[in-house]
């Protein structure tokens, strides 16, 4: 689990001053930012592909994330992830076994899938690149460099795809150090649907004591 969402979960507000940015890109994240926070709530599908430096398809996963300010809970092959802003479980479906963790939400080392659409905000320069269609989406591309501590990062580049319409992120690619590439595709992303907190809860009840993993 860690190494799909290490690179990409982070967290915080821009560090860097206006001036050392691409004013066009700031204006478009910007906006971005703005409608992205008016939401309630987000639920989301996406595809995950790891490529390497030929441009292979390595590794592919899909899931479904649902959010609710500091709440979340993610679905993906093998995993369901609930996190109620306090207590992160997670449950592994092959193994039948829960851990449970507290969470920390400016731990980078923690999932916090909420901050892929936010990941801009936190340590970054940013250059408006180009405008390119995906899917029927005519988007702004604007590149992400990290400023804070670069050289821990295994990615050089972050390229992230707004819908110019909608201003909400449909793509995110990764540009790895090694020359292969880590994409998030959002297939779907629908915003302010009714969520109940109960949602965001994980049930051990059923589970027997060497089924659970409490690390708190």
């Amino acid at each position: 689990m860690k190494k799909l969402f290490s690179l990409l979960f982070v967290c915080g507000s821009i560090l860097m001053s206006a001036q050392d940015q691409d004013p066009k890109a700031k204006a478009i994240l910007d906006e971005l930012s703005k409608t992205t926070k008016a939401y309630k709530t987000i639920t989301a599908d996406y595809s995950y592909t790891i490529l390497n430096k030929e441009k292979k398809q390595v590794e592919k996963q899909t899931g479904k994330v649902l959010i609710k300010g500091d709440k979340f809970k993610l679905d993906i092959p093998g995993n369901t992830i609930v996190c109620d802003g306090k207590t992160l479980w997670n449950y592994n479906k092959d193994a039948k076994e829960v851990t449970i963790k507290n969470f920390e939400a400016s731990n980078e080392d923690q999932l916090n899938p909420s901050t892929i659409f936010t990941i801009y905000e936190n340590g970054y320069k940013f250059k408006y690149d180009k405008e390119e269609k995906v899917g029927t989406a005519n988007c702004h591309v604007i590149d992400l460099f990290p400023s804070v501590k670069p050289e821990k990062k295994k990615f050089h580049t972050a390229k992230i795809y707004i819908d110019k319409v909608k201003k909400q992120v449909v793509k995110l690619v990764m540009l790895m150090k090694d020359g292969g590439q880590n994409v998030y595709d959002i297939k779907t992303l629908k915003p302010n649907a009714e969520i109940a907190d109960l949602v965001f809860l994980f049930d051990t009840k059923g589970f027997k004591p060497d089924q659970i993993s409490d690390e708190r």
